[in-house]
């Protein structure tokens, strides 16, 4: 993994989803970004799986497009110029992982954020499409306006799963500065 392991919210999500998704399974990156994530699930799925990505900047979807074209692996992916919450009209199988990077797109505009409303449906959808022992991991970007709110209210509704069905994990770094991201992975029993 690297020196960087416990710094990084990024690196953690990774390593977990990496311990649950096989090549042949169907995943989500509910909010694309610049692609990282969309272009680490599909080498984790292969081309016999399948890769859901969602953003609604065009610029995120350029993004996304260019990096996978580079590294070859533009198959089997879908890139859905979208909100996470509509996942349900694009998705129609089982996941085995779905991942959230909550906040602003790194380097474009941050005025153009997630939100509580549409973030919460979006993991309610995955929770209802994620196979026994996937995973859903979320990490919580909130040093910027409306984060707090965004953060507070994903917490109490992951606080309020019912732990006969899911197994929720925080992971916070107790000794950043700067309002560090919060993890959670939210896994399926």
């Amino acid at each position: 993994m690297g020196s960087k392991f416990l710094t990084n919210a990024t690196t953690l999500s990774k390593h977990i989803v990496s311990q649950v998704v096989k090549a042949g399974d169907c995943v989500i990156d509910a909010t694309m970004g610049n692609g990282n994530d969309t272009l680490f699930l599909r080498k984790l799925v292969g081309s016999s799986g399948k890769v859901f990505a969602f953003d609604i900047q065009t610029t995120a979807i350029n993004n996304t497009r260019a990096l996978l074209m580079v590294h070859g692996l533009h198959d089997s992916v879908e890139l859905i110029h979208g909100g996470h919450e509509d996942m349900d009209l694009y998705v129609h199988e089982n996941i085995a992982a779905a991942m959230f990077n909550l906040g602003f797109l790194p380097k474009g505009d941050h005025q153009i954020i997630t939100n509580p409303q549409t973030t919460i449906q979006a993991i309610e959808k995955a929770l209802l499409l994620l196979l026994p022992n996937g995973i859903i991991t979320i990490s919580i970007y909130y040093g910027h306006e409306g984060g707090l709110a965004e953060k507070d209210a994903v917490l109490r509704f992951v606080e309020g799963l019912n732990q006969r069905e899911f197994s929720v994990l925080k992971l916070d770094f107790m000794n950043q500065k700067n309002c560090p991201p919060v993890l959670i992975a939210i896994e399926k029993r």
